[in-house]
C-alpha cells in the first residue's frame, strides 16, 4: 500500500463527517467527469455580497466576484476558492476558462504540488486567482490525507498568530463612527487612505479609540515629500505601518520614503509573486502576502520564509473572500509579524466555518487541510 492509500485510509473515519457543500447554495456546479484514484475538479461562480460598500482611494464596490472550487479523490474533498476584486484582473468568465482548461484527473497523487503548479504555469501564464483556487483544494485535500491542518505540517506555532486588524473603509463620518464601533472586538484597525480627507478619517477614529491603527493608502499618495509628511503625522497617532503609500511604479521615490520614514513601508499591489520579494527588498520594509495574488499556499509560505531570511517584516492579508481561502491563509499567521484576515468577517453570506478570531487573535482551528467545514 502506497503512502497516499494507507493515509488515506486512516484518514477517512475521522473525515467522514466533512462531506461536500451542497452547491444547490449558488446553482449547477461545474464537474469535469468523475474518475476514480484521480483528481476531479468541480469549480462555480459565488458572489460575495459585502456588509458595506468597499471604498478605496480609487474605486467602492458593494460585491466581490468568486469561484468556489473543489477536488474530490476517493471520497474526500478538498476546497479552495478564487476572489477576484477588480485590481487583480480577474474575473468569473477568465477563472472559469481557466479551470475548464484543466485537466487535473492526469493526476493520480495530489501530493504532487509542485508538478501541479508547474502544469498549471504551462496552461497559461498569470491567473493568479484561478490557481490559488486550485493550490488551497489541493492544500486542504492532502492536509485531510494526513490528518492535519498545515500549519502543523509546517511545524507552526499557532499561538504565534497575532491578531488580526479590521478594515475601516473609506466613508461618510457616521459611517466610520458606526464601523468603529462594529470593531470593538479587535485589536488593531485597519484604515483606507488616500484621499483628500485622510487625516480628518484618523481624527474620527481617534475620537473613538486609541487602539493602533496601520493604514493601506491603496498607492493613493503620489507626492513622495507629502507622503512623508504624512507618516511622521501617523507614527504620532499609533500608527503601526503604513501599506502601498506610493503608486505601485514610483519604485525610487518609495525607496527615499522608506529611508526617511518612522514608520514601516510594506509593499501590497507592487509585491506578486515569489521574485516579487527579492523586488521589493530594495524599496520597502516588508511585504504583504495575499493567496489571491501569490498563486496560493505553495508560493506564500516560500515567500514568508525568503522574506524573513532578507530581514525583511511579513504580513498575511486577504481579499474579501469566504472563510475558506482566509482560513487557508490563516496557516501561515504563526509566521507573520502582522495579519489581516478579516475578509470573512466584511460578507454577508458566508460558506464555512473556519478560523476564528479570540480576543483580536488570530485562532486557527485545528482541522485536517485548511481547517473548513461547510456550512450548508
Amino acid at each position: 500500500m502506497n503512502r497516499r492509500n494507507f493515509l488515506k485510509t486512516a484518514a477517512l473515519g475521522a473525515m467522514a463527517a466533512a462531506s461536500p457543500i451542497s452547491f444547490s447554495a449558488f446553482g449547477e456546479p461545474t464537474r469535469q467527469g468523475f474518475r476514480p484514484g484521480r483528481l476531479n475538479l468541480v469549480f462555480e461562480p459565488y458572489e460575495l455580497k459585502l456588509r458595506h460598500a468597499f471604498n478605496l482611494a480609487k474605486s467602492s464596490r458593494t460585491t466581490t466576484p468568486d469561484v468556489q472550487v473543489r477536488i474530490e479523490m476517493d471520497g474526500l474533498v478538498g476546497y479552495g476558492e478564487a476572489s477576484m476584486p477588480p485590481y487583480l484582473g480577474e474575473s468569473v468568465e477568465s477563472v472559469t476558462k481557466f479551470l475548464s482548461s484543466l485537466d487535473l484527473s492526469q493526476f493520480t497523487d495530489p501530493f504532487r504540488i509542485e508538478d501541479i503548479h508547474q502544469y498549471m504555469e504551462s496552461v497559461a501564464p498569470d491567473n493568479r486567482a484561478a490557481k490559488a483556487s486550485v493550490d488551497i483544494a489541493l492544500h486542504d485535500l492532502t492536509g485531510k490525507i494526513m490528518g492535519q491542518p498545515w500549519y502543523k505540517i509546517w511545524g507552526l506555532d499557532p499561538a504565534k498568530a497575532p491578531s488580526t486588524s479590521y478594515t475601516i473603509g473609506i466613508d461618510k463620518a457616521d459611517v466610520v463612527r458606526q464601523k468603529v464601533d462594529e470593531a470593538d472586538p479587535y485589536n488593531v484597525l485597519k484604515v483606507k487612505m488616500g484621499l483628500d480627507n485622510d487625516r480628518e478619517l484618523v481624527e474620527i477614529i481617534r475620537s473613538k479609540t486609541d487602539r493602533p491603527i496601520c493604514v493601506d493608502a491603496n498607492q493613493g499618495w503620489s507626492d513622495k515629500e507629502k507622503a512623508l509628511e504624512m507618516c511622521h503625522w501617523l507614527a504620532d497617532r499609533n500608527c503601526l505601518f503604513v501599506e502601498q503609500p506610493m503608486p505601485k511604479e514610483m519604485i525610487d521615490e518609495t525607496a527615499w520614503l522608506r529611508e526617511r520614514s518612522p514608520l514601516p513601508i510594506i509593499a501590497d499591489e507592487f509585491f506578486q509573486r515569489l521574485p516579487d520579494v527579492r523586488r521589493a527588498a530594495g524599496a520597502y520594509d516588508g511585504i504583504n502576502i495575499k493567496l489571491m495574488k501569490s498563486t496560493g499556499l505553495h508560493e506564500a509560505y516560500q515567500m514568508a520564509v525568503l522574506a524573513r531570511a532578507l530581514g525583511m517584516k511579513v504580513m498575511v492579508g486577504c481579499m474579501t473572500e469566504t472563510s475558506c481561502a482566509v482560513t487557508a491563509a490563516a496557516q501561515i499567521a504563526p509566521l507573520v509579524d502582522w495579519a489581516d484576515l478579516d475578509g470573512n468577517l466584511l460578507i454577508a453570506n458566508d460558506l464555512f466555518d473556519g478560523l476564528k478570531i479570540v480576543d483580536g487573535k488570530v485562532t486557527i482551528p485545528d482541522r485536517p487541510g485548511i481547517g473548513v467545514v461547510p456550512l450548508a
